[in-house]
């Protein structure tokens, strides 16, 4: 950040008083600007056993398959997003189980929520952001092509519930790890 959205005058990063972070401030109106994570909220759409993914038309990770998520917008709850985006991604109409799994990952600044939810029918299809859509049974997901580290947490914790038939909540974080250099 440069400049200020509320002035137009340079900000400079600096901890402004009573707070312990460093924040971009206005040099002129000492507007303080706040960077927070983001949320991407999505489904765990099933239909009759099977898991509907999406390959991506989009980067990051073009044509690898995702569940259907992306980033919530203002003024929508983060089911209102899910349902949006399986709606908009995979054409899809959803009814919602319950919150599944809620994925930190601090080191790209986002929190991935997913809901786990069946089709209301077996109509679907690839919308903007998609290539295909397609049902997987639970045996043949496209494991070494799934385009995210949550999606691959979230759907291997659903492997899990489905033997257990227990689907609680799951709270992870997935870290970044440096490789130690050399290798």
């Amino acid at each position: 950040m440069k400049y200020c959205s509320t002035c137009g005058h340079p900000v400079e990063q600096r901890v402004p008083e009573g707070d312990n972070r460093h924040r971009y401030v206005c040099v002129n109106c000492e507007t303080i600007h706040y960077q927070n994570p983001r949320i991407v909220a999505g489904t765990v759409p099933v239909w009759q056993g099977q898991v509907l993914l999406c390959r991506r038309a989009i980067e990051p990770r073009y044509g690898y398959w995702t569940l259907p998520a992306g980033f919530m917008e203002n003024s929508e709850t983060t089911l209102e997003a899910a349902t949006r985006e399986t709606r908009e991604e995979a054409l899809a109409e959803v009814t919602v189980d319950n919150l599944y799994t809620i994925i930190h990952v601090p080191h790209i600044d986002q929190v991935h929520m997913f809901y786990r939810a069946t089709l209301t029918s077996e109509n679907f299809g690839a919308g903007e952001e998609s290539l295909e859509t397609r049902l997987f049974a639970l045996e043949d997901i496209p494991w070494d092509e799934l385009s995210f580290p949550t999606v691959r947490r979230t759907l291997e914790l659903y492997l899990e519930d489905v033997q257990n038939e227990h689907f609680p909540v799951h709270v992870d974080d997935i870290r970044y790890r440096m490789k130690p250099h050399g290798q």
